[in-house]
């Protein structure tokens, strides 16, 4: 078993509220969630409005598999979220 660790934050400039940012972030719970190796969480920077910092673990068989999940996750949430990815990092066990 392979452990991924997918940690984006991002950077979401004119968001007025914290309403607003949740909107903007559109559901990921609910998008990445439904895959069983995949658990998802808003990790960081809960308070402020202009960014956030989700998480991101992945269970696979291998490393490979664990890392093109990964990436999977990464260009989804590039093309999908209305803000800019401002830091990404990735970490295997």
């Amino acid at each position: 078993m392979h452990i991924g660790i997918l940690t984006l934050t991002f950077f979401m400039p004119g968001c007025g509220s914290l309403k607003e940012k949740r909107q903007r972030m559109g559901g990921l719970h609910q998008r990445f969630g439904r895959n069983p190796a995949v658990a998802v969480c808003e990790s960081g920077e809960r308070d402020r409005l202009d960014t956030s910092e989700w998480s991101f673990v992945v269970a696979a068989k291998s490393q490979r598999e664990a890392e093109s999940l990964c990436s999977e996750i990464e260009d989804k949430l590039q093309r999908t979220v209305d803000g800019r990815v401002s830091d990404v990092s990735r970490e295997f066990l």
